[in-house]
């Protein structure tokens, strides 16, 4: 429920000159915030046939990820990485040190203290098996949950980008604050003040670091604050096209979030349905980006994109070093076909 008392971010003129906005949203931060949608039963229209068809394809371990972040309160902090790379989040998880787990653990059950606790999740900074099983999850997760909708994502992320710098050519950085959601943040220069889903009543002092304004697709809800991440501070808002909406349309999102076919899974198997969807929507991309935009390792996009080709379903030419795909007429059909 909302509270009545907002947070309060006070910027300085130093904050402000230091205040950037994020091109699209970080992923592993989206993971964080997707999740939560997951448990909800809100915004039907918007999520309830992404929810659906996700659930459906994951794992029963995903309930691991559900007790460390519920669809309400606090979630675990290392579970809320602004990494611009999931495999980079990924990574920072397994070789996390022990004592930093722990202490994350320690503040996330204390401040759940009206919550039962789950008592595997005390084993986590002691149990490096244990945080590498959780990491697996997570990267299982977001392959059935993000990476079958990366294309789409990516559109409204870059259509989003583009609002935004046309807000800041046309009124400056004062355009973009008093536009990232009027419903739940609003610009009283110099705070800030945020309506945020736990009801906190906070005044936050940026200390010269500025914000990280981050683009969300998922967290239509409230904003989402990482007052202590390092090196910045962010803050999370919802994408939307243009100015004429306060926030994206329902339809908008539920169409960006149309899974791939499922016949065309059953006939190539997840992760290769997703590659060849991927080159079809990103024609001429690299194999690096993508595994960006499928969500996979570049090995595996590689390797991937060796039995499309093999296939005939896509071309790769080399420029250099470089691999660009396409896809073929015999691909496009495929794809034209399973749709």
């Amino acid at each position: 429920m909302l509270g009545a008392m907002p947070v309060r971010i006070h910027f300085t003129t130093e904050d402000m000159a230091r205040t950037r906005f994020a091109e699209s949203p970080r992923p592993f931060l989206e993971l964080n915030i997707a999740l939560r949608q997951l448990q909800e039963r809100s915004h039907p229209t918007r999520f309830e046939t992404w929810r659906r068809e996700s659930l459906r394809r994951l794992s029963p371990k995903v309930q691991q990820l559900f007790d460390l972040i519920p669809s309400t309160g606090w979630s675990v902090g290392f579970l809320g990485y602004p990494a611009e790379d999931i495999g980079e989040a990924l990574d920072q998880i397994r070789a996390m040190p022990a004592a930093h787990v722990r202490k994350d653990v320690e503040v996330w059950a204390d401040r759940n203290r009206q919550r039962l606790v789950p008592a595997w999740t005390r084993s986590l900074g002691s149990d490096k098996g244990l945080l590498l099983e959780l990491t697996d999850v997570a990267a299982h997760v977001h392959q059935r949950v993000i990476a079958p909708y990366q294309a789409g994502l990516d559109a409204l992320s870059a259509a989003d980008h583009a609002l935004r710098r046309r807000q800041v050519a046309h009124g400056g950085l004062h355009a973009l604050l008093s536009g990232l959601d009027p419903r739940h943040i609003k610009w009283k220069p110099p705070v800030l003040e945020l309506t945020m889903a736990s009801g906190a009543d906070d005044d936050i002092h940026l200390s010269g670091r500025g914000l990280l304004l981050i683009p969300s697709v998922f967290g239509v809800a409230s904003p989402v604050l990482g007052v202590s991440a390092e090196p910045q501070p962010y803050l999370t808002y919802p994408v939307r096209r243009d100015d004429t909406d306060l926030v994206l349309p329902p339809t908008e999102t539920a169409r960006t979030l149309s899974t791939v076919p499922d016949s065309l899974t059953t006939l190539l198997g997840h992760t290769r349905a997703i590659v060849l969807w991927t080159v079809a929507h990103h024609p001429g991309c690299t194999t690096t980006e993508l595994a960006h935009h499928a969500g996979i390792s570049p090995a595996s996009a590689s390797q991937h994109a060796t039995v499309l080709r093999t296939a005939g379903l896509t071309s790769t030419v080399r420029n250099q070093n470089t691999a660009i795909h396409t896809t073929t007429s015999l691909g496009s059909s495929l794809l034209n076909t399973t749709a």
